[in-house]
């Protein structure tokens, strides 16, 4: 990855941390290679806000097959947007950016966020490098 792709994923990544510090509580989630929290529905507008402001693009299930390509593989990658489910991105430049994955649980009472770069041009080695560094932003 390029230095300016990854100062940017940087900033975003802090930004997003920074927002919701105090208010959600984050941990590492394995399945996908994420940050993750969970957050009582009541919330929602609250978090919402913010994470639009660092991830300005968006699509649900019938508008994914709009998106850019490199968030279509991403939509493949993490099962394919169902019903209620959103996913966020910054703007994707050279196949890297930042996504939230947005999925409210079938109670309608919690909503789970996974948050983490993707770029699919990175190395295994260059990948796990950079899981590690969510970690550091995310302060977990």
């Amino acid at each position: 990855m390029n230095d300016l792709n990854q100062a940017d994923i940087e900033k975003i990544c802090n930004q997003l941390f920074d927002d919701f510090r105090g208010v959600l509580s984050w941990k590492w989630d394995n399945w996908v290679g994420s940050i993750l929290s969970e957050f009582n529905t009541e919330a929602e507008k609250d978090i919402r806000a913010p994470l639009e402001r660092s991830l300005p693009l968006f699509w649900d299930c019938t508008t994914i097959q709009t998106a850019p390509q490199c968030v279509q593989t991403l939509d493949k990658r993490l099962g394919e947007l169902r019903p209620t489910q959103l996913l966020f991105t910054s703007p994707p430049s050279n196949d890297a950016f930042v996504f939230c994955a947005w999925w409210p649980w079938s109670s309608g009472m919690v909503i789970s966020l996974r948050i983490a770069p993707f770029n699919k041009n990175l190395s295994k080695a260059e990948e796990s490098a950079l899981m590690e560094q969510l970690k550091v932003w995310a302060k977990i």
